[in-house]
């Protein structure tokens, strides 16, 4: 997504409420440094043997059905890349206002591309403004090595006169691009199904990224978040954080859970998309972003979904006779428009 977070409503300090009208409870706003999120080792992702991806996928399964967030170690991805995005992030950020909103994202109706203004959104409905801004880029398939055509432009805008800031961003939304499809094949396994079950569905994915930039916060997490409580709505995300802690992550005993920056690995929590199609086996978590590290923070999330044509079945693992489909079947695109467009409407 482009940015494809799920904008949660939250009346009372004490409770959010997820689009599915479930009430969630948070029983306190400081945020615990404890080790809930498991640490997987990736280093097999890109071999051949199939048993070692097997018990990487077994770990994944547990992670995403318990608690939808797990660190992704060793994946295999030169840090020379995220650095060189993250340098890139920070001088966009830098950049005057008018020439930041060239690239103004109600320029694009219904997409989540271009540039989303500091205190643009309020998602949680707090006394202040969240405290970040963000830049979102779109899948681009002149930049993809396993596109199958590129005829279809792409939908993202470039800010003009700024060399080298759109090259830096793709070479490693390329890295990511390539890692996320490896990353099917391990989910593929995880749910008991063949490893290349999803490669119809990523052959032209939703693959959008976005640099955020979160300011040293000084108010409360009551009255002013980072990023407001959401959850994401493609299939899965991979953050890159610098090292800086702010993400966290609401347990299922209403507690929030520091996602702390692990060396040498991604964040990676499952998405609406993939908990409507597993049934609700996987979990897309609640998470926010509170930047009390006294330090800018910045990070690279990138959400991964399935190409917009494709419809959005069940998993046939996830389903039987006594546990039927809950969610009415639509296409990644018809999915992904409805999030975007309520997403974009939690701007002020």
């Amino acid at each position: 997504m482009p940015s494809n977070t799920t904008v949660l409503e939250q009346p009372a300090h004490s409770t959010i409420s997820l689009p599915s009208g479930q009430t969630v409870r948070i029983r306190s706003e400081t945020a615990l440094a404890v080790d809930e999120i498991p640490i997987i080792d990736f280093s097999a992702i890109w071999s051949d043997d199939i048993e070692a991806k097997k018990a990487i996928a077994e770990q994944v399964r547990q992670a995403s059905h318990r608690i939808g967030f797990f660190y992704c170690q060793h994946p295999g991805i030169d840090p020379k890349y995220a650095a060189a995005a993250f340098e890139q992030g920070k001088r966009f950020c830098a950049l005057p206002m008018e020439k930041k909103l060239e690239v103004d994202t109600a320029r694009v109706a219904n997409e989540y591309v271009g540039y989303h203004k500091m205190k643009g959104y309020n998602r949680n409905k707090r006394k202040q403004q969240d405290l970040s801004e963000a830049f979102n880029w779109a899948y681009d398939p002149s930049y993809d090595p396993q596109a199958v055509g590129n005829s279809e432009p792409s939908i993202s805008i470039w800010p003009s006169d700024f060399p080298g800031f759109k090259e830096e961003l793709y070479a490693y939304h390329t890295q990511l691009l390539q890692f996320a499809r490896r990353m099917t094949r391990i989910f593929a396994l995880a749910l008991h199904m063949p490893e290349d079950y999803f490669d119809d569905y990523v052959k032209r994915p939703e693959a959008g990224m976005r640099i955020i930039h979160y300011p040293q916060q000084e108010a409360s997490a009551v009255d002013q978040n980072g990023i407001g409580a959401h959850t994401d709505f493609e299939c899965f995300t991979i953050v890159t954080q610098d090292g800086n802690d702010g993400l966290e992550v609401l347990n299922k005993n209403g507690y929030w859970v520091k996602a702390k920056p692990v060396p040498d690995a991604f964040v990676v929590n499952i998405a609406d998309c993939f908990m409507r199609q597993t049934n609700d086996y996987f979990v897309s978590t609640v998470h926010r972003v509170i930047n009390k590290s006294g330090r800018e923070r910045y990070s690279l999330p990138f959400f991964f979904g399935f190409d917009r044509s494709k419809r959005l079945e069940a998993v046939p693992s996830c389903v039987s006779e006594e546990n039927p489909m809950k969610y009415p079947v639509m296409t990644s695109g018809e999915y992904y428009h409805y999030r975007a467009t309520n997403a974009k409407a939690g701007s002020s």
